[in-house]
């Protein structure tokens, strides 16, 4: 069984625009691409997962995200960084109209993209990473049985800040960004091989 590192989208490979619909509007973060690549670089392999409820709202459809994605491997893909798979949720528990107005397992919190990337990946959950910058993204991991590495960027300083005290259990580290969060990751892989 493989380690993985699972990422979150918006607020930590790139910044968080809102309801991003448009390829023209990712904006990925400076270090990314070199963050990534680090981690491709070391074996683990890279997974985004990330919540879509654009799709469920009617702001954008499934082949908008397909587009956002498509542009962001090509970004990564730049700077010799992969993604090695992509998983997300375009469901909302409240919004919109079925199929996607569904109180679904895969909408973070919940681990259901988890454990779907590690059924078609073997992936050892329990060896793995979860990052983040929401509340969200700490609570899928400690769903999952993964470890959390909640980043500053995005929502992440104002979530660790102003609501930590009200999560079940802090995140294992606390990272200034997603490259910050990768060296805390391989000297964390480093010490388990060990």
């Amino acid at each position: 069984m493989r380690r993985a590192v699972f990422l979150d989208r918006d607020g930590t490979i790139c910044e968080d625009v809102g309801y991003l619909g448009d390829p023209a509007g990712l904006r990925v973060y400076d270090f990314a691409g070199r963050a990534i690549r680090r981690l491709n670089d070391a074996g683990l392999l890279t997974i985004l997962v990330t919540n879509q409820s654009g799709v469920a709202r009617g702001y954008f459809d499934e082949d908008a995200v397909a587009a956002v994605h498509e542009r962001l491997v090509s970004v990564l893909s730049s700077c010799g960084a992969r993604l090695d798979a992509i998983y997300y949720c375009p469901h909302h528990p409240t919004a919109g109209r079925p199929p996607y107005r569904i109180d679904c397992g895969c909408r973070k919190p919940l681990p259901g993209m988890i454990e779907r990337a590690a059924s078609d990946h073997f992936i050892d959950v329990e060896g793995s990473w979860v990052v983040g910058d929401k509340r969200a993204d700490v609570l899928l991991a400690q769903s999952a049985g993964a470890r959390a590495v909640l980043v500053r960027t995005g929502y992440g300083s104002g979530e660790w800040e102003y609501h930590r005290g009200t999560w079940p259990r802090d995140p294992e580290h606390v990272a200034e960004n997603l490259a910050d969060a990768v060296e805390w990751i391989l000297t964390d892989a480093l010490e388990g091989a060990e």
